[in-house]
């Protein structure tokens, strides 16, 4: 049964969304709160501005002690303001009123604030005044605060409503963003579970967008890929131990059997034991093969990877075995560039290793009068180290099978060996970065190791 896939509510992406969103409009209500305080300043500005240049224009009638201009000055501008937007104020050093739509009382000299209780004129309504001393008599310009109150409402309304609608449309995009994001997720989820249960071809379906999670998808899919080969290779493995070791595990079995009834009869069975030993020795050649090969794979020898030449490595495995195949009817020779050298990055032991079990398995399925070459090449970034024979060679259609474990040619099975060889030499070459590709020389065949060069051998 699979497992429900979260809530969007519990789902990362629609977590980060609402964060993000909220983020979003944080920051729109701070820049909003701060175009705000701007604007209220700059209207507060403006306000005193004209209050202060109404006052220098009214009190600039009052020339030559003409109190009577000044009088019908401030009458006629508060004329002018029937709605009494604007407050005109002329008063007599004892407070009496002389002129103006109101009586200014107890104002300080400069800007002030005032609520007016006046007829037609909503309760407390706030007023920004200017006082000032003209003539000898008071004068008070005033300008009502309604208009900036009203426009900075319109402005705190629209600021209110705008953070609804970005808020609402950051959730409601967060939640489609989250939910597609979502879908993919569960759909990586859904893919594990069904590799979990055994469905190894199952793979993450990519959008083909190119984005991170197409990016880790293709990475997971190719880690499936390698388990799906890996499962296959051992699947593959175990029916090959099965029927590669049941020969030589019957025939162990008869030989100990026979041990044991000449043992009973009182008989000699030193040659039964000699022949068990031989058997169990080869079996244990094979598991000991195949533990290193798995040793390998596992990349447990890559910390004593050092840079090193490969061509003293090829001269070594030309000297050890040169002797070996001139005894088997054979020839080994060995070409290198003189004072060249061929410098990769590798474990010395392996290579020779590996170098080893090429050389063995042509001699051992090459016949008499076949010659060997080792060689070292380079091509553009590319090391490539040659082993090649005029002998038999491979079929086109078994050179890919060769490499895999315990897989042994038809004609090669009455050879000693288990088959292990070249399944050693295709693991030291992927643990080197290295490729293998084998072709047919017409006669013989043609083994190359292509690895990756660390520096300019001519350095």
């Amino acid at each position: 049964m699979k497992d429900k896939p979260p809530s969007l509510l519990r789902s990362t992406p629609f977590r980060l969304a609402l964060a993000f969103a909220f983020l979003f409009v944080l920051a729109f209500i701070l820049s909003g709160a701060v175009v705000y305080q701007l604007m209220s300043a700059d209207l507060a500005r403006r306000l005193d501005q004209s209050i202060k240049e109404t006052y220098t224009v009214v009190a600039l009638t009052y020339a030559g002690n003409e109190k009577e201009d000044l009088i019908a000055s401030v009458n006629n501008n508060a004329d002018l303001s029937p709605d009494k937007d604007q407050l005109f104020s002329l008063t007599d050093p004892d407070g009496n009123h002389l002129a103006g739509n109101f009586t200014a009382s107890g104002l300080p000299d400069g800007f002030s604030m005032f609520a007016a209780r006046l007829p037609g004129v909503p309760p407390d309504t706030m007023y920004r005044a200017y006082t000032g001393e003209v003539g000898g008599n008071s004068l008070t310009v005033a300008a009502s605060l309604a208009e900036t109150d009203e426009l900075e409402t319109i402005v705190l309304m629209s600021f209110g409503w705008g953070t609804l609608f970005i808020t609402g449309l950051a959730i409601a995009g967060g939640a489609l963003l989250a939910s597609r994001v979502q879908r993919r997720l569960d759909g990586i989820a859904a893919t594990m579970v069904d590799v979990s249960h055994g469905r190894l071809d199952t793979r993450i379906a990519l959008t083909g967008n190119g984005d991170d999670i197409d990016a880790v998808s293709t990475q997971v899919n190719a880690a499936l890929d390698r388990l799906s080969a890996l499962v296959d290779g051992m699947r593959e493995v175990s029916a090959n131990i099965a029927h590669d070791l049941k020969t030589p595990l019957n025939r162990l079995q008869m030989i100990l059997e026979q041990a044991a009834d000449k043992t009973v009869s009182g008989e000699d069975v030193t040659d039964e034991l000699a022949d068990a030993r031989a058997e169990s020795s080869q079996i244990n050649e094979t598991f000991d093969a195949l533990l290193r090969i798995a040793q390998i794979e596992a990349g447990a020898r890559k910390a004593r990877f050092v840079d090193l030449d490969v061509g003293t490595v090829v001269d070594t495995i030309g000297d050890v075995y040169a002797d070996v195949a001139e005894d088997d009817g054979k020839s080994l020779s060995t070409k290198l560039v003189p004072d060249t050298k061929w410098y990769i990055h590798g474990d010395r032991d392996l290579l020779m290793q590996m170098l080893a079990n090429l050389v063995e398995n042509a001699l051992r399925h090459c016949p008499a009068g076949t010659a060997i070459e080792l060689s070292v090449t380079r091509q553009d970034d590319r090391i490539l180290v040659h082993v090649s024979d005029n002998g038999p060679g491979i079929p086109a259609g078994e050179r890919e099978k060769v490499f895999q474990r315990l897989y042994r040619l038809d004609t090669s099975r009455t050879t000693p060996g288990s088959g292990l060889g070249l399944s050693l030499v295709k693991a030291v070459a992927d643990l080197h970065g290295a490729a293998i590709t084998l072709e047919d020389r017409n006669p013989g065949l043609g083994v190359t190791v292509s690895f990756p060069a660390v520096r300019d051998p001519e350095a």
